[in-house]
C-alpha cells in the first residue's frame, strides 16, 4: 500500500501528515503564526522520526496548491518539488478548498471559505451525500455579496479561515449557515491526502501553485503599464 507524505501551508495554519492506503498514520498541526519556511520541513522530519519512518519510505508526496497565501503556497510546493525530485517520487497537487471539504464527514452543502482580502473570499461549493463528495462550483475569488447570492436559502456548512467572518456576515442577513468545531475548521494535510486519493499524479515540472488571483505586485505593475499607455 502506498505511503503518502502531505503538506498544507496555504494559510496561517501549517500541517503535515502521513497516510498508508487511505489510513491516517500520523499528523502534525500548528497554528501559532510562525513562518512556514521555519516550521514545515522540521514538522515533517519530527513526525517521520517519531513514527520510525524515513523520507525514502514514502511512495509519493502531496501538497495543496491553492488558492491561499502566495508565500505559503510557494513554500509548500517548493518542499514537495524538492522531495519528489530528489527521491524520484510522484507528487500530487490538490485544491486547498477541495482538501478542506474532504475533512467534513456529514452530508450537506460544504462551503470552504478563505479570507482573500479586498472584501473577497476564496471559495468553492461541494455537496456530500453518503460517502460521495461532489464539486458544485470551481475554485474562485468571490465577494461576500456574490457568495450570499450563490448560497441562496440552503443550509450551508462553512469551513476554513474565513468561516467565522462569513458566518457573521451571512447570519446577519438571515441565511442558514453554521461552521464546525475548531479541530475541523482549518486546512489540514489529512484533507490534502484525501483529495490526492482522487487525483492523478503530476511531474515535478508540472506542479505549480494556483493563485486564482494576481498578486498585489502584479496588479500594481499592470495598473502602472495601463497608466503609461493612457
Amino acid at each position: 500500500m502506498m505511503k503518502i507524505l502531505a503538506f498544507e501551508s496555504s494559510a496561517k495554519a501549517a500541517s503535515v501528515a502521513v497516510a498508508e492506503g487511505g489510513r491516517l498514520l500520523g499528523q502534525s498541526f500548528q497554528n501559532c503564526g510562525l513562518t512556514h519556511s521555519r516550521t514545515l520541513l522540521p514538522m515533517a522530519e519530527d513526525l517521520l522520526r517519531n513514527m520510525d519512518l524515513s523520507l525514502a519510505a514514502m511512495d509519493a508526496f502531496a501538497v495543496s496548491v491553492g488558492p491561499g497565501s502566495f508565500t505559503g503556497l510557494r513554500i509548500g510546493v517548493a518542499a514537495v518539488k524538492g522531495l519528489a525530485w530528489g527521491l524520484e517520487r510522484p507528487c500530487y497537487g490538490v485544491s486547498t478548498l477541495e482538501a478542506m471539504a474532504h475533512l467534513i464527514p456529514e452530508d450537506g452543502c460544504i462551503c470552504p471559505v478563505m479570507d482573500a482580502r479586498r472584501n473577497q473570499v476564496y471559495n468553492a461549493q461541494f455537496q456530500r451525500n453518503g460517502g460521495q463528495l461532489t464539486r458544485l462550483t470551481p475554485d474562485r475569488a468571490i465577494s461576500l455579496e456574490d457568495l450570499a447570492g450563490a448560497l441562496s436559502d440552503r443550509q450551508v456548512l462553512l469551513i476554513g479561515d474565513g468561516a467565522e467572518m462569513c458566518y457573521n456576515w451571512l447570519k446577519a442577513r438571515g441565511m442558514h449557515v453554521k461552521y464546525p468545531p475548531e479541530h475541523l475548521l482549518h486546512q489540514s494535510a489529512w484533507g490534502v491526502i484525501r483529495a490526492a486519493e482522487n487525483a492523478e499524479p503530476v511531474s515535478v515540472h508540472d506542479l505549480t501553485p494556483n493563485y486564482i488571483r494576481l498578486s498585489q505586485a502584479e496588479r500594481e505593475r499592470i495598473e502602472a503599464a495601463r497608466r503609461e499607455r493612457s
